[in-house]
């Protein structure tokens, strides 16, 4: 638990900036979100828990906090398959957002600030903070099967409460307006970035194993 401490001064200040903006970024984001008052407050909680971005920058703010303050947490998130499955995570949240959804909509003041933090800032961030200080020497090629539950349970949950409330968090994965067919061929893509970039970040971790026993 005591590891923590004797760090790197600069790793300890990526975790704190990570830790804080994602509080941050998250916090205003509930409140924006009961604000709108587009819904009952139930409807809009659950809502804000519907989306991706919330919830893998929530595991991404938990991971920097249980790092700071050493508690039960700290040494299960310590491992590094869970740091870059993490990493995958965001990354997939940063693509995804600004190659696609950033051109649907115009965010202005603070709602613009969030929504940068949420989707450049802090995948940025983690991204270099994965490169920087994750160890990677134990990442192993079938690793990514077992990083595909958590997008995979969250694509169940988004299809089956949809197609009761009528909700889809994202316009690719609206089943109402696209139809079955065309929302399971962007699933299938969506899943499929996944593994490539999971199995690109598992061949980051060997090449670098590689080189360090060669030297």
């Amino acid at each position: 638990m005591q590891k923590i401490f004797k760090e790197p001064k600069a790793q300890r200040l990526i975790l704190i900036v990570l830790a804080i903006l994602g509080w941050f970024a998250l916090t205003i984001q509930f409140y924006l979100n009961i604000n709108s008052k587009v819904a009952p407050f139930s409807e809009i909680l659950i809502r804000y828990f519907s989306y991706f971005t919330i919830l893998t920058n929530l595991l991404a703010a938990f991971y920097c906090t249980s790092q700071l303050l050493p508690s039960r947490f700290t040494l299960y998130f310590s491992n590094s398959k869970r740091i870059t499955a993490i990493a995958v995570y965001i990354l997939i949240v940063g693509l995804v957002y600004n190659v696609i959804l950033r051109f649907l909509w115009h965010p202005q003041g603070l709602q613009m600030i969030v929504d940068e933090l949420l989707h450049s800032v802090i995948p940025s961030l983690f991204l270099a903070y994965w490169l920087l200080f994750v160890k990677k020497d134990t990442l192993e090629w079938r690793d990514f099967l077992t990083w595909l539950w958590y997008p995979m349970a969250y694509l169940a949950w988004v299809l089956i409460r949809g197609s009761f409330s009528g909700f889809y968090p994202y316009p690719f994965l609206n089943k109402t307006q696209l139809g079955t067919t065309a929302v399971l061929w962007n699933s299938f893509g969506v899943a499929l970035l996944f593994v490539i970039f999971s199995l690109l970040f598992i061949g980051i971790g060997k090449t670098r194993k590689n080189s360090t026993q060669s030297n």
